[in-house]
């Protein structure tokens, strides 16, 4: 008999009440696993387009579940064991990592568990300066920013346009992160100041002191301002929200520059785009421990921290969806794993 362990599982698509705290199989140590013991789990939108049955997208494109499913993907944790043929972990370790993404984006990731296996080469040794919460805060949306700005790190297709994403150079360059106090935004904007940006940063209010401290060096509050109409001349528009209007950003753009759409779909404007010779760009992030790892120098001498908005019991998983559907959030939400 397999042994058990607690987990959060779907057995049905629907809102944050299908989640359910039970007993689920502990998986197994795969060759080139580790096996994490799971001490918080961060949560990504992804985990909530799951569990809704990815309703926004058209019905061919949507999930086969095979119930019942374990969602998430951000973990933090302790190595518990690992397989024969993997030598960069061992028992004992202090690990963090995106798992299985996008592999899984349809199946879950398995991470609202106790226990979670992993492929090596998507966990990297755990920040000494950061807690477990805060280390599982950070994977999917420092590995968005990451792969957006510093380096794609990988040749996989790209789901969304029919060239590969290339960051740009941001030393001496104007950035302005749309979206800036959210999981992505609020760490895009610390690596861009960190790798020598000029960063205007554009969020609600409530943001302001935190990116204050994080040194940007102009925020926009969008609920007084439309930013379109105080902002000209940026090499570079990293937009983290999506959704209508996206086109807006164009006349912000120098001629020569760039838009990075982090979630592209609804974008009506490469005509124009191209009319002004500016690059538009998405890409999807994908799992990435080796990144993960060289990012670590930084937090380590807290050129970039991670914000938590609030932090939940796993077993209380369907509290911490709720808090997700309330938006507003600033950084990311935790369930920590006793």
């Amino acid at each position: 008999m397999s042994e058990t362990m607690k987990a959060v599982r779907l057995h049905a698509f629907g809102g944050p009440d299908v989640l359910t705290y039970e007993d689920a199989p502990k998986p197994d140590v795969r060759p080139g696993e580790v096996l994490v013991r799971v001490r918080a789990v961060g949560l990504n939108p992804p985990d909530w387009y799951l569990r809704d049955g990815y309703r926004a997208l058209p019905p061919e494109w949507r999930p086969n579940a095979d119930f019942p499913l374990i969602l998430g993907t951000d973990i933090s944790g302790v190595v518990e064991a690992t397989a024969a043929d993997v030598d960069s972990f061992k028992v004992g370790d202090e690990v963090h990592g995106m798992v299985r993404f996008p592999d899984g984006v349809m199946t879950g990731g398995g991470a609202y568990a106790e226990y979670v296996s992993a492929p090596a080469s998507h966990l990297a040794h755990k920040p000494a300066r950061l807690d477990h919460i805060h280390a599982a805060a950070a994977p999917m949306s420092l590995l968005t920013a990451w792969q957006f700005l510093v380096e794609l790190g990988h040749d996989a297709p790209n789901p969304f346009q029919n060239f590969p994403h290339e960051p740009v150079e941001l030393e001496g360059q104007t950035v302005l992160i749309n979206g800036a106090g959210g999981g992505v935004g609020h760490l895009a904007a610390q690596l861009a100041k960190a790798r020598g940006a000029r960063v205007i940063a554009v969020a609600s209010a409530k943001n302001a002191a935190m990116l204050g401290e994080f040194g940007v060096d102009q925020f926009i509050d969008y609920g007084k301002t439309a930013v379109e109409t105080v902002v000209r001349d940026v090499d570079l528009v990293l937009d983290a929200v999506g959704g209508p209007r996206m086109e807006r950003f164009l006349s912000m753009i120098k001629p020569g520059g760039a838009l990075f759409l982090v979630n592209p779909l609804g974008f009506e404007g490469h005509d124009a785009a191209a009319q002004r010779g500016i690059r538009v760009s998405s890409t999807q992030v994908r799992s990435n421990g080796a990144q993960l790892a060289q990012a670590a120098a930084l937090f380590d001498r807290q050129a970039v921290r991670v914000v938590v908005d609030s932090v939940f019991p796993l077993s209380e998983a369907s509290r911490a969806h709720q808090r997700a559907a309330e938006g507003g959030i600033q950084g990311k939400i935790v369930l920590t794993v006793s």
